[in-house]
Parts: C-alpha cells; structure tokens; sequence
C-alpha cells in the first residue's frame, strides 16, 4: 500500500507504527548496516547490537531530557509485569500509595496488594472514571515506600496534565508513574518523579520491550523475591544485558527515536497531539447528541479518546462502514464499550480529518 491508501489505525496497542520507520525496518530486515545479519539474528552482546542499542538509549535520553541521575533499563513484562516488578524492587514491603484514575491504575493497586500494603489514597471511581481527583483531596499515607499513578488511562481517556508535586504535598515518597499511553508525546517533570515506565506498543515500537526510568538513590531495595532478571539493580549494573533483552523491540524502538528527533522531537510530538485531539473533541462537544464523550474537559486524554453513539443498536454499522473508509480498530474496550479513537504519535492529522469527515457523514446517513 502506498502512504496515500493505507489505512487508519486507531487501536490503542500494539499501535500504528511511522511508516518511515516500518519501511527502513523493512529495508534492513536481511542485512544490518552490510552486517550481514538481520537484527533479529544478532547477539545481543555482539558489537553490532550493542551500536543499536547505546544510540538508542542515548537519543531516548534526549528526547525526554532524562537526568543522568536516572538509569534507563530496556526490559520485558509490560506494563502488567512493571505493576508486579515495580512493588517487588521498591516497596520494601511496607505501605505503596496508589492514586485510582482508571482500569490499569485499579490494576496496579490490585498487584501491588501482593507484595506490599497498598491502599487507593484518591479515586475518581464514582464518577465512572471521567474525572481527576484534586491532589488536595489524596489521603497520603506517612512513610509510604512510593505513590503510584497511571498519567494516561487508555481505557476511559482520562489524562494528567501535570505530575503532581509530591513535595508540596507533604509527602516524601517518591512518585511512580506508568507513563506506557502517553510517553514521547509530552515532556517529563523529572525533578517530580522517583520512577516511570512505559510499554512500548503505543509511541515507542512493537509489544515486548519495557522501558523504566528509575533514580539511583530508589536502587538496591529489592525483596528477596524479586527474580534476578527483574532486579532493577541487576539490569542496571549490566547494562540492561544481564538476560536477553527484546531485541528486536529495541531496535524498532530506536528507529522511532531518530524519526522523533527528525520531526524536531517531543516539543513537536506534544503540539500535533493537541491539534489532533482538539480536532476530535470540538467536534464530539458540537454534533448535537448522536455522540458524546463523557471525560471532564480538564481530565481528557490527547492520545485515547472514548465517545458513544447515542443510539448504540447504531455501532455495528458505525465500525462496519468505518472499516470500509479505512478507518481501523474504533471499537471501545470490553469493559467500556462504545467507541475508542487512539491518537498516538504515529497518528497523522488527515487520520483525525477522515475520522472526523466519516463521523459527519454517518450522521447524514442515520441521524
């Protein structure tokens, strides 16, 4: 398919990919820079492999402006996994603050239960998980091992706008956050954060590769039954090689960093992410009912925006006709239903415009 005929994908990951990246990928796939060797048959610890990934983790930092008092570990697991991993290095088994905002922080509230006491100190679950509870209203526990909070929910669309200043708070545990649907899209307040992490299947490459952000101070703390492999210590000391890391997921991922930085980088990111969404949401605020989103205007999501049909025997012919414009994967979570449009960074604008068109015309046609 050419760039003209390929279709939309708005699923919320694994997520559409640059097609520039997917065609140098493509290009390179047999033979690595006249290696002779396709990345995914390298050694992770041949010198060729390891140019992929020092360039990668070297524009990753500059892309988000990472201090050099944070490690940057490329791993497995996912975001589910980093819920399991993240109490088992920095818990210490005593109290873990979670802020419940959506589907994957009631998640991360549920895991770390497991291997620590966890307790929801604010939760938006009333109001159906279409708001932000106000950090004046956190019921934060004293000495506390770590606050957690999912920064974007990509079920229910609703997004932090700033990271909480924990200080100010009067809290001194360090702040964690799964930044996995929204990262590259928005720069990082690090003097914020203590640790953050990221799936990759959203803005950064395929599903398999985790990326963690973790200051040094917060290393050293892992119980002992934390697997060797998920010690953050462990990875770090070996530079993110101590087992075989997702290869392939890396390189991919690296190929995404240089396209970013090409594109003039995460200030450039953030300002397409909000001419997309602002597109979608004026007209979800201004069609006279047939659909709605029910986000707070000061919570909603750049990257995931949920809406409904009013009508919802409607939704069949809705995603029918969707797929035959090349409009993909609009269907809503399970738990949520409705619709869901996914505006990751690979996302170009005309995608949100031949939404927004195919939307109108739905109306004509069943309104």
């Amino acid at each position: 398919m050419t760039a003209r005929t390929r279709p939309f994908n708005f699923s919320a990951g694994p997520a559409m990919l640059p097609e520039e990246v997917l065609r140098e990928a493509a290009a390179e796939m047999l033979d690595w820079h006249g290696s002779g060797m396709g990345v995914m048959e390298m050694s992770h610890r041949g010198r060729e492999f390891i140019e992929i990934y020092e360039t990668a983790e070297r524009n990753l930092r500059a892309l988000l402006a990472v201090p050099p008092e944070f490690r940057i570990l490329f791993m497995q697991g996912g975001g589910l996994g980093e819920n399991a991993i993240v109490p088992m290095n920095l818990s210490r088994g005593g109290l873990v603050d979670v802020i419940v905002t959506g589907a994957w922080s009631k998640k991360s509230l549920g895991e770390a239960g497991r291997y620590a006491n966890a307790c929801a100190a604010a939760s938006n679950e009333a109001s159906g998980f279409t708001t932000l509870p106000a950090p004046a209203s956190w019921e934060l526990r004293e000495g506390a091992s770590y606050l957690h909070l999912c920064s974007n929910e990509t079920i229910h669309g609703v997004e932090f706008q700033t990271l909480p200043d924990l200080a100010a708070l009067g809290s001194s545990a360090p702040l964690v956050v799964d930044c996995s649907s929204h990262v590259l899209s928005r720069s990082i307040d690090w003097s914020r954060v203590g640790l953050a992490f990221a799936g990759a299947q959203k803005n950064i490459g395929p599903a398999g590769l985790t990326i963690v952000f973790v200051r040094e101070d917060l290393l050293g703390h892992a119980l002992p039954i934390c697997p060797t492999a998920f010690d953050y210590t462990v990875v770090a000391e070996h530079g993110s090689m101590f087992n075989t890391p997702p290869t392939y997921g890396i390189y991919i991922a690296g190929l995404v960093f240089q396209h970013v930085l090409r594109q003039g980088g995460v200030a450039e990111m953030e300002r397409r992410a909000i001419e997309r969404s602002q597109l979608l949401y004026r007209y979800l605020d201004d069609n006279g009912g047939f659909y709605r989103n029910p986000v707070a205007a000061d919570a909603r999501s750049r990257m995931n925006v949920p809406f409904f049909l009013a009508d919802a025997s409607h939704n069949e012919a809705f995603l029918a006709g969707a797929r035959e414009a090349g409009l993909l994967q609009l269907k809503g979570h399970k738990s949520v239903g409705g619709m869901r449009a996914s505006l990751y960074n690979a996302m170009p604008l005309a995608g949100v415009q031949t939404l927004v068109e195919y939307m109108k015309d739905f109306v004509r046609r069943h309104g």
